[in-house]
């Protein structure tokens, strides 16, 4: 490893150890949150869902009619699909940067645990192009948060059900999102996401082919691999270990693992940009490699930038302004 390597990486660690709240939540299969009854084989029955979810995966993803729309100023909101017991968080939050124009618009996904501010400095970037944004809060976060947490711990998180229940519901928030956009008048739709974000958006953009184009911004494989091998999860794995399998859980989480769906996009153009860091500890490597074989195996095309920093790192001076150079100019070329 060279010394700008390690640099990177002892700069990753460092970062990774500022949030000073993590929490090891208790292991709990989750099967309410699927609509399962509780009984003598919860693992059985978890995989069983899992496999009915990715064969079907179009039911699984399907909306209805958006609902209880409020466009307050620049706050726009309206009532989750998949609600949950916490009426926090089934009020869904969004904030519109809007353009002068209101013919393209980006759906703008953070990353798990994001801030109020965050990725708020590349919506305005896109606003200044001419391109409307809209900010998406993903479940349990900013105002979808429950009051007595002080992270989004229930996104994800060792309860198994509402970790893939949490995951539904924000891809299902923004088809819904898309839809309500394209009612609107917008003729042109991309979707940006970062990290957890990057996983949402994917899914959004694999079932929703009226989606211009997306940039996904840290892409893996295995939902399960990430957080098993995460710098960023290690807390949740500690939640894991000695419940269940690393094989098993690849299984139980198999409908919200974007390789799962990369197939599916075998005679789809529609071009999109896969933004990786060459030194992620996140986002493991060999995983990202993963998705790239998975790709190269069906003889897809792709846009591949691979960036000289790692997860934490991306947010940091110069990359953030690297990684925003490679989202705005890619979206600006398609949409405008």
């Amino acid at each position: 490893m060279s010394f700008y390597g390690n640099l990177i990486y002892y700069r990753e660690r460092q970062l990774s150890l500022i949030d000073k709240n993590r929490r090891v939540l208790p292991f709990e299969w989750g099967l309410d949150f699927l609509g399962l009854s509780t009984g003598k084989t919860p693992l059985q029955q978890l995989k069983k869902f899992s496999r009915q979810s990715l064969r079907d995966s179009k039911q699984f993803f399907a909306v209805g009619r958006i609902r209880n729309v409020s466009l307050k100023g620049k706050c726009l909101t309206f009532s989750s699909p998949l609600p949950t017991s916490c009426e926090f968080n089934d009020r869904v939050t969004t904030k519109l940067f809007l353009a002068r124009t209101r013919s393209t618009a980006v759906i703008v996904i953070p990353q798990w645990n994001a801030d109020r501010q965050s990725h708020n400095s590349l919506c305005h970037a896109l606003q200044r192009l001419g391109i409307t944004s809209v900010r998406f809060s993903l479940p349990y976060h900013d105002d979808r948060r429950p009051p007595m947490m002080k992270r989004a711990d229930y996104m994800v998180s060792p309860n198994l059900g509402r970790t893939i229940h949490a995951t539904r519901q924000a891809v299902m928030e923004t088809l819904q999102l898309s839809a309500w956009l394209r009612h609107e008048g917008y003729k042109k739709i991309s979707i940006v996401g970062t990290s957890l974000g990057s996983c949402v958006a994917y899914l959004a953009f694999i079932h929703d082919p009226r989606i211009t184009c997306g940039v996904f911004n840290h892409v893996s494989s295995q939902f399960a691999d990430v957080v098993w091998r995460g710098l960023s999860t290690h807390h949740v794995r500690r939640g894991l270990e000695g419940r269940i399998t690393l094989r098993d859980l690849r299984d139980c989480w198999a409908p919200i693992s974007p390789i799962n769906y990369i197939h599916s996009l075998v005679g789809d153009s529609r071009p999109h940009r896969l933004i990786t860091a060459k030194y992620d500890l996140s986002f493991p490597n060999d995983l990202t490699e993963t998705v790239f074989q998975e790709y190269k195996s069906h003889g897809l095309e792709y846009d591949r930038v691979n960036l000289p920093c790692g997860h934490y790192t991306t947010a940091t001076f110069p990359f953030k302004f690297l990684d925003g150079w490679h989202i705005c100019s890619y979206l600006y070329r398609l949409l405008r």
